[in-house]
């Protein structure tokens, strides 16, 4: 192991290290133990968010008016890196879909009509939220989305679907990117759709490479009518809302993947430990460790760099644009890389589906996709850059 990581990193104070001590207990006592069955099913039950509520969970950063904890982004992180030890990366992303992900914008620039029928109840687990914009034509471009919401007296009339929905299957509300004026992304909206309206439908549950136990599924709109009310901010400004969402969304990503990237090294390093080899543990050979101690000091490096970004958060930037987007690039391509070079130092046993490492590998896959893809964060990055 790397005892040296665990120092204490100035951030942290007693308080971050007591949430930290419940994530950990919740994720390794109540979660751990039913991975393999909730992987078979390719889905966790909904007792899950409850628990996840009471613990609160679902609301650190939202203010106490509305049931959360009031807390700092430091909290989000010791959540998000904490989350890694139930072994599960498909339920962690559903609880940060419904924390990080879906609910957000709602405390941004949401009603108190907004906040008391949809944010709080999702805070207290009591209502499922998912977040409805990649479309089968438009994922990474938002501004080509073609779902539609027309006017009609009190009403929005919404028409269209969505694809690679997180949790569609059984939320109780989507934050649902719309149509509402021309092309581009001058014409975008954002509203809440509950989804025991008539006319949606769960078209597709989708099976993926890893994530299994999380649900994600392509839905359906059909002359759904909601109350006009339900709109987010102003009409066609949803794709200003929308891009800042993201930075939220895509700096929990980085944190939580590199949590992945270090669970996968400390129990390679475990096992190159215990593991034998021509007569001594894998770590006798100098090749192996110089991976291992190159691997450590990568994910260092990207965790000063997610570090970075949310003290800038902390500190007033809300955005924070270009030092998130490097912490996904960063974060992500790494954790793959980190999975990939584990894998191998377990050799055939790591090509095994029931082993840890396996599952690992499957799910930091997503990673480097979703939120935005490698490519995309290149883009912006070069954009910002000037290029």
């Amino acid at each position: 192991m790397f005892p040296n990581r665990m120092r204490n990193y100035p951030q942290f104070t007693e308080e971050h290290d007591a949430l930290r001590r419940t994530v950990r207990e919740w994720a390794k006592t109540e979660l751990h133990p039913h991975g393999e069955q909730w992987e078979a099913a390719r889905l966790f039950p909904r007792e899950v968010f409850d628990r996840a509520a009471e613990l609160g969970l679902l609301g650190i950063r939202v203010p106490e008016e509305y049931g959360g904890l009031g807390l700092d982004w430091w909290y989000t992180v010791c959540y998000a890196e904490e989350m890694v030890h139930c072994g599960l990366a498909g339920l962690t992303m559903a609880m940060l879909v419904q924390s990080d992900m879906a609910t957000p914008v709602i405390g941004e620039i949401g009603t108190d009509y907004h906040k008391r029928n949809f944010w709080a109840p999702a805070v207290r687990g009591e209502a499922i939220a998912a977040l409805g914009v990649s479309e089968p034509d438009a994922g990474s471009d938002v501004a080509s989305i073609r779902t539609t919401a027309i006017r009609d007296g009190d009403d929005f009339v919404i028409n269209g679907a969505k694809t690679y929905i997180t949790n569609a299957t059984r939320a109780d509300f989507i934050t649902l990117a719309v149509r509402t004026g021309g092309k581009g992304y001058g014409g975008i909206s954002l509203v809440l759709f509950p989804t025991d309206t008539k006319g949606f439908r769960v078209t597709k549950k989708l099976e993926k490479l890893g994530n299994h136990c999380s649900d994600t599924a392509e839905i359906a709109f059909e002359d759904c009518r909601i109350p006009t009310r339900n709109l987010l901010g102003i009409e066609n400004m949803g794709f200003a809302y929308i891009m800042q969402n993201f930075q939220g969304e895509r700096l929990v990503g980085a944190i939580t993947a590199l949590a992945g990237a270090q669970r996968a090294l400390d129990s390679t390093v475990q096992y190159c430990t215990d593991r034998n080899a021509f007569g001594r543990p894998l770590t006798g050979f100098q090749t192996v460790r110089h991976e291992l101690v190159t691997l450590e000091s990568e994910i260092e490096a990207a965790r000063q760099l997610c570090y970075r970004a949310v003290q800038l958060v902390i500190d007033g930037d809300d955005m924070a644009i270009r030092e998130i987007t490097m912490a996904k690039l960063i974060a992500g391509e790494l954790a793959c890389k980190v999975a990939d070079r584990c894998l191998q130092l377990h050799g055939g046993m790591g090509y095994m589906a029931e082993t840890e490492i396996s599952r690992i590998w499957r799910d930091a896959r997503l990673i480097t996709i979703g939120g935005g893809t490698s490519e995309i964060m290149k883009e912006i990055l070069s954009k910002l850059g000037g290029f």
